[in-house]
């Protein structure tokens, strides 16, 4: 005897399946490692860093001057 195939499950399982090969592409054309999204981080939070050092701030001993 074949089996009874629900046919609205499989045309969505079809169009699941799909939906998932067009993501992964998307992610291998336009994603970003984990590792590089957490090298872009570290830079930027260390450039942040550096600006803020260099960063002229009022000292209040000489603001009385």
């Amino acid at each position: 005897m074949s089996q009874i195939i629900d046919l609205r499950r499989a045309r969505k399982e079809k169009q699941n399946i799909k939906s998932r090969e067009q993501a992964s592409e998307n992610a291998t054309k336009f994603g970003k490692s984990k590792a590089e999204k957490l090298l872009a981080a570290t830079r930027e939070a260390r450039l942040r860093e550096v600006l803020d050092q260099h960063k002229l701030t009022p000292n209040s001993e000489y603001d009385a001057e």
